[in-house]
């Protein structure tokens, strides 16, 4: 049974109030396919079961269990292959020459999801920037769900996402056989730092930073979480700190006046003025 609008409605009304995700009517059919496996793994005979639930008796978890199958994100290892190519040959060099005196980095990837994105970016950091051994490196990575965060402490990957993005010889390199699936090495594994952390609350203590990769996420909030969001940002973004978005979601200085563009090449970002 195909779910109602009334209760695509409520479901619209639950992820907004608890985490400021917004969802378009295009989602529906997402919606329905997740929440219908979420109703499976929960031993209920149906999504209207589920939905019952939530309206009858809104625990803490079954709202957790909520947001998760929500939140889940695709990504894939070195996603957006440009994009990484500039961050080893202009950004991160840049911001290097910046912080070589301090000899500290820090960097965060939020809405990391399964974890590619940030295991992606410490692969990079130890095979190109062998000198980075003598720094102070924090790479810090979160999500919203606690089911994502698990799955990306443990590094465990199947054949079919290790061979997306992932180049072969990074993989014999950096992951080892694990059963069937592949696991992340404890050499770049022990590089992350992972924390559940919800954009649009209380987020905890969190150094300065000099690259924080905001990479298709605000697509899923209003313009008002959005604001919020990027206030929080600018203010820990170091002098000359990068900030990246989703190629899809531009003039992010229309939000926050204190964030100027950045290009390189075709590659835009977010310093603050």
């Amino acid at each position: 049974m195909t779910i109602s609008n009334n209760d695509f409605h409520y479901i619209q009304n639950i992820l907004h109030k608890q985490v400021g995700i917004v969802l378009g009517m295009d989602k529906l059919y997402l919606v329905e396919n997740r929440l219908t496996a979420l109703a499976q793994q929960r031993g209920l005979a149906s999504l209207q079961e589920l939905l019952l639930q939530l309206r009858t008796r809104p625990s803490p978890d079954i709202l957790q269990d909520v947001v998760d199958a929500m939140a889940i994100n695709e990504t894939l290892f070195f996603r957006d292959e440009p994009f990484f190519e500039t961050l080893k040959t202009t950004i991160l060099p840049d911001i290097l020459v910046q912080r070589a005196k301090q000899r500290t980095l820090s960097i965060w990837s939020a809405a990391c999801s399964s974890g590619q994105e940030p295991y992606s970016i410490a692969i990079l950091l130890r095979e190109y920037f062998p000198q980075l051994r003598d720094w102070n490196v924090r790479l810090i990575a979160s999500d919203i769900s606690s089911t994502m965060l698990a799955r990306s402490r443990k590094g465990c990957y199947t054949q079919f996402e290790v061979k997306r993005g992932l180049p072969e010889f990074l993989r014999h390199k950096y992951f080892q056989r694990c059963g069937k699936e592949w696991q992340i090495k404890a050499e770049i594994g022990k590089m992350v730092e992972f924390n559940e952390i919800n954009l649009t609350e209380t987020w905890p203590s969190l150094p300065a930073l000099d690259l924080l990769l905001l990479r298709n996420v605000l697509i899923y909030f209003d313009d008002t979480h959005k604001k919020i969001i990027l206030n929080k940002v600018q203010r820990l973004l170091k002098p000359n700190g990068y900030l990246f978005a989703g190629t899809s979601e531009t003039a992010l200085n229309r939000l926050n006046k204190q964030l100027k563009i950045v290009q390189s090449g075709t590659i835009v970002g977010y310093q603050v003025q």
